[in-house]
């Protein structure tokens, strides 16, 4: 196959991902009209439509998608096999994407990648956080950053943090007007403040409960999605959190917060870095790894 058309699949690759000529032109670099183009020419060399195009959507059509299914893993491949002749730079150069959750990012990752910047200036780092579970393969990132037990089966994981607990604070200003919740029962009693998913879904909390695992509905004034918003509104004493500890345990030393219902708190697997085993290929791909891998927790 010929440069040109090695290209129009990937044109055809990005459109079908994105569901958008606009997103994904914008991702190419390329002009909405050259990639509309380039895909119907696509579609009239082999003869049969692989998009619906509707004014507000587009859609792989079954061909699209038979096509979309065998050439994604074989074009990712050829991505790795480039890669892997980049070894041969004399420093490791391009943009690794990361997916994490905000308390990670912040308390592991940008922490350890930051000092790679400075040493390598031909690596980029881009960390989107997000509280879904993302396949870093549909959507294109190199490696993801989940709890141990949110790791797909079929993926390679390395641990980069020690197990940790989940805690419940609050405000000694809220407790001193709302009194101390004990019991799982007391927090029907109190304003939780919740975490928005991103499927739309409200947290439910994680608890134990004579060393059985409970997932209790929380409700309260308060709701945001992401975790330093939910412990600012706490110190703001608009309620109960829950969040990993130790993102909490600066505030509690420094007074802002208290803990709460201690004999209540979980223990959740420890923070892994995850991704497909034939990702780890490049060189700026391995030193982003091995600068994450935990040095105090075997992998």
């Amino acid at each position: 196959m010929d440069s040109e058309n090695l290209n129009d699949l990937y044109a055809f690759l990005a459109v079908a991902q994105e569901r958008s000529f606009t997103k994904a032109a914008a991702k190419l670099g390329l002009s909405q009209s050259t990639l509309s183009h380039t895909v119907r020419g696509l579609e009239t060399r082999l003869g049969v439509r692989l998009l619906t195009r509707t004014t507000r959507s587009v859609a792989p059509t079954e061909a699209g998608e038979q096509l979309l299914q065998s050439v994604r893993p074989k074009l990712e491949e050829i991505a790795a096999d480039l890669a892997a002749v980049r070894e041969y730079r004399d420093k490791p150069a391009g943009t690794i994407r990361i997916t994490a959750i905000d308390i990670a990012a912040d308390l592991y990752l940008w922490p350890r990648l930051r000092p790679l910047l400075e040493s390598y200036p031909d690596l980029r780092i881009e960390i989107a956080t997000d509280y879904r579970l993302v396949d870093v393969v549909t959507e294109r990132f190199d490696v993801g950053v989940r709890m141990g037990d949110q790791v797909a089966k079929d993926m390679v994981a390395v641990r980069i943090s020690p197990n940790m607990r989940a805690a419940i604070a609050a405000s000694p200003a809220y407790l001193a007007k709302h009194g101390t919740p004990r019991t799982i029962d007391d927090l029907a009693r109190h304003q939780c403040i919740t975490l928005r998913l991103s499927n739309g879904a409200v947290y439910a909390w994680e608890l134990i409960d004579d060393g059985k695992d409970l997932a209790v509905k929380v409700d309260g004034q308060a709701t945001f999605s992401g975790a330093y918003q939910m412990i600012q509104a706490a110190i703001d004493g608009c309620g109960l959190v829950f969040v990993p500890e130790d993102v909490l345990k600066p505030h509690v030393d420094a007074g802002r917060l208290a803990w709460v219902m201690e004999d209540h708190w979980p223990t959740w697997p420890g923070w892994h870095v995850y991704y497909p085993s034939r990702r780890e290929s490049s060189r700026a791909l391995k030193l982003v790894i091995e600068a994450l891998r935990s040095p105090a927790v075997p992998g």
